[in-house]
């Protein structure tokens, strides 16, 4: 099984803090059954962070899980949000860094839909598999402004959709637990994720018997 997405790398974005909370996140990773993480550590305006950071991060947690003896594997990546401040640069600066080959993480503004400007995410989207990628999007559950209408517009743009693993059970809150029961039911999810940050979440996860696949 493998954790598509997930905030594990230390100190880059409002994830980890520190290495060892990473190693930490990284055994709750094993002891649910994952074999390898995916590490789509942000790129907003808050966390501009560029592959260069995200690999040297990946390097320094891969070695220490190493020293550790935790069998994670690690691939870095980045969860691209669709927004004016970051996503024009990192097309402009070729900053796109695929996993599982050709997937790219997109993220839309969790709670305005205007933070968006003049972005059409369906155009993004369309745009990333004429370059050769699959563009994944996260938790679209957490985006209670959209439409049933318009998430199907996304599928039908290219979209693959991930669900967050907490989304059904309420880590959210109802409104998004209920909201990923209709994706759920209407057929749309394509993978899982934990979009792990800290403890807190992995004490979450935990009190439900979580276990990857």
């Amino acid at each position: 099984m493998i954790d598509c997405h997930c905030h594990i790398l230390p100190g880059v974005d409002d994830g980890a803090t520190c290495l060892a909370e990473s190693v930490l996140l990284a055994r709750y990773q094993v002891k649910w059954g994952f074999r390898k993480a995916v590490c789509t550590s942000h790129r907003v305006g808050k966390y501009p962070n560029t592959p260069d950071d995200v690999k040297r991060a990946c390097d320094l947690l891969r070695d220490e899980l190493s020293k550790e003896g935790v069998p994670l594997e690690l691939e870095p990546s980045m969860e691209y949000r669709l927004i004016p401040e970051t996503w024009p640069e990192t097309l402009e600066k070729g900053w796109l860094l695929p996993w599982e080959g050709n997937h790219i993480l997109i993220e839309l503004p969790i709670h305005k839909a205007s933070r968006i400007g003049n972005i059409v995410p369906e155009d993004e989207i369309e745009r990333l598999i004429d370059m050769g990628f699959q563009p994944v999007l996260a938790h679209p559950e957490r985006y209670l402004y959209l439409d049933m209408d318009r998430y199907l517009s996304f599928k039908e743009a290219g979209a693959l959709f991930q669900r967050n693993i907490g989304s059904l059970e309420g880590l959210y809150g109802e409104a998004v637990s209920v909201r990923a029961e209709a994706l759920l039911t209407e057929g749309l999810y394509d993978l899982i994720g934990t979009d792990l940050h800290n403890e807190r979440y992995a004490a979450f996860f935990d009190s439900f018997g979580f276990k990857a696949g």
